[in-house]
């Protein structure tokens, strides 16, 4: 593995270090915006690690708005305005592991269920086409943090319901077997619904943080999901360089 002058902790995952390379590298302004960066083979060559592995760490920047992908040409440093509006799409059990503290997930439901008018709208759809469906209650040291509530287009990934989520998460695995493209949510302070407090041991008047994501490939919506926070346990914070 390479290293750097400005090295990620040691056991810092392979993708993590690609990443921290490219990011770094990109803050110290060696990539202008607009600016073809390496090939995931020269990557793959330099860092000596798996396609896959650069592919997740190019994915994870283009969702932090630090790059632009174009299938077929390259990978381009992206336009300094976008940094500022990010929002980056992060792995939970990643957030938890890097606190120092244990993550597990109670999977409360794992099904195909038809998709409503609604539903079947917001993943382009036709009412009553199969959906896959996961309720997931995910906890940090054995206190509930998040209900994360979620429906995925069984053709971007039609092995989504062989999975075990309670050895990998909805997040993780969507990483791996999707081309995501891009992202979209919603912030709001809301109460949970009767199940989300029964689920997270809270009072039903206890305000959460409610988090709605929808992500896509370049041309069809992979997934959607509600993430229910306790208030008073989760809280959002991030940094930009302009």
């Amino acid at each position: 593995m390479v290293s750097t002058a400005s090295s990620p902790p040691a056991g810092t995952a392979p993708y993590a270090q690609v990443k921290h390379y490219l990011k770094g590298r990109l803050a110290a302004g060696d990539w202008a915006p607009g600016v073809l960066m390496p090939s995931e083979a020269e990557l793959v060559a330099q860092f000596g690690v798996s396609r896959m592995t650069v592919n997740r760490a190019l994915r994870e920047l283009q969702a932090e708005g630090l790059i632009d992908r174009v299938q077929g040409v390259g990978t381009f440093a992206a336009q300094l305005h976008k940094v500022s509006s990010t929002l980056t799409l992060r792995d939970l059990h990643d957030e938890i592991a890097e606190r120092g503290h244990r993550h597990e997930a109670r999977v409360v439901a794992q099904e195909e269920v038809p998709a409503t008018e609604g539903l079947g709208g917001q993943l382009g759809l036709p009412p009553g086409a199969p959906v896959f469906h996961t309720l997931i209650v995910h906890l940090e040291n054995g206190v509930p943090l998040q209900c994360e509530d979620r429906y995925v287009n069984p053709a971007c990934a039609p092995g989504y319901l062989a999975q075990d989520f309670t050895q990998t998460t909805p997040t993780h695995y969507l990483f791996e077997a999707t081309a995501l493209w891009r992202a979209q949510y919603s912030i709001e302070a809301a109460r949970p619904t009767k199940e989300e407090a029964r689920l997270l041991g809270i009072a039903p008047t206890e305000p959460c943080l409610v988090i709605v994501r929808r992500t896509f490939t370049t041309d069809r919506a992979i997934t959607i999901a509600r993430l229910v926070h306790p208030g008073t346990r989760y809280g959002i914070e991030g940094q930009f360089t302009p």
